[in-house]
């Protein structure tokens, strides 16, 4: 998220040894499968073209029932994850994190923290959405690799937002959670993407901004490529 894939917490594409604390790439894609659907285009295919576009983290979003066919489909981009070298995590589900050796990131009202460690066990990389300032101080003493916070812009994914906290929101964030790495959420785009990072965000989680108007394997490369860039200039 010298020695290994960046965003890898070892040198191997497995999670299941105890080892030093996540650095985190700058952009964090996340593949959010009904934002996919509604683009027409296959989670398998938009995971191919970030990775081969430097993306070396890639988060699999799957809100509704996990089917045999969407495991499946998590597995692919699991697997195309582990030969690009890049750390893939699992949102919401311990038990598809088990089961692909992912990492897993939970949300407030997924399992708390220290029940989803205990499952996943100390090795894999486990990260928590937090909303505001209490949640985050809270958080700060759970046992996890990697905290994120907003909206730092308003967002498009949720139904029913958390308030923004805005770019001051997220300084404050950056203060409180000391050295813990900070990946920033909530409709942050290529143009906000250097003040994200000059208010303290370690990472930025995308999920609308990474997909271009028309999506295809050559676009959505060169999409990642120029979020690259973007994050490269701050």
């Amino acid at each position: 998220m010298a020695g290994g894939p960046a965003g890898e917490r070892s040198a191997a594409p497995s999670y299941d040894v105890e080892v030093p604390s996540l650095k985190l790439p700058r952009i964090y894609p996340i593949l959010d499968t009904g934002t996919l659907a509604r683009r027409g285009l296959a989670a398998v295919t938009a995971a191919e073209a970030m990775l081969d576009g430097g993306a070396r983290i890639l988060q699999y979003r799957h809100k509704g029932h996990f089917s045999r066919s969407v495991f499946e489909e998590a597995k692919q981009v699991r697997a195309l994850c582990a030969e690009a070298g890049a750390l893939f995590v699992v949102d919401d589900r311990a038990d598809i994190a088990m089961l692909l050796d992912a990492g897993l990131h939970v949300g407030q009202d997924d399992l708390a923290p220290g029940d989803a460690r205990r499952l996943i066990g100390s090795g894999r990389v486990l990260g928590f959405s937090t909303h505001n300032l209490e949640q985050l101080c809270a958080a700060a003493a759970e046992p996890l690799d990697y905290l994120a916070f907003g909206p730092v812009f308003a967002t498009r994914t949720k139904e029913n937002p958390d308030p923004v906290v805005g770019l001051e929101g997220l300084g404050r964030a950056r203060r409180a959670a000391a050295g813990m790495p900070l990946v920033a959420i909530g409709g942050i785009t290529r143009e906000t993407a250097g003040a994200v990072l000059g208010a303290g965000a370690d990472s930025l989680a995308v999920i609308h901004d990474i997909l271009p108007e028309i999506c295809t394997f050559q676009s959505v490369r060169a999409r990642m490529e120029e979020w690259r860039r973007a994050a490269e200039r701050e």
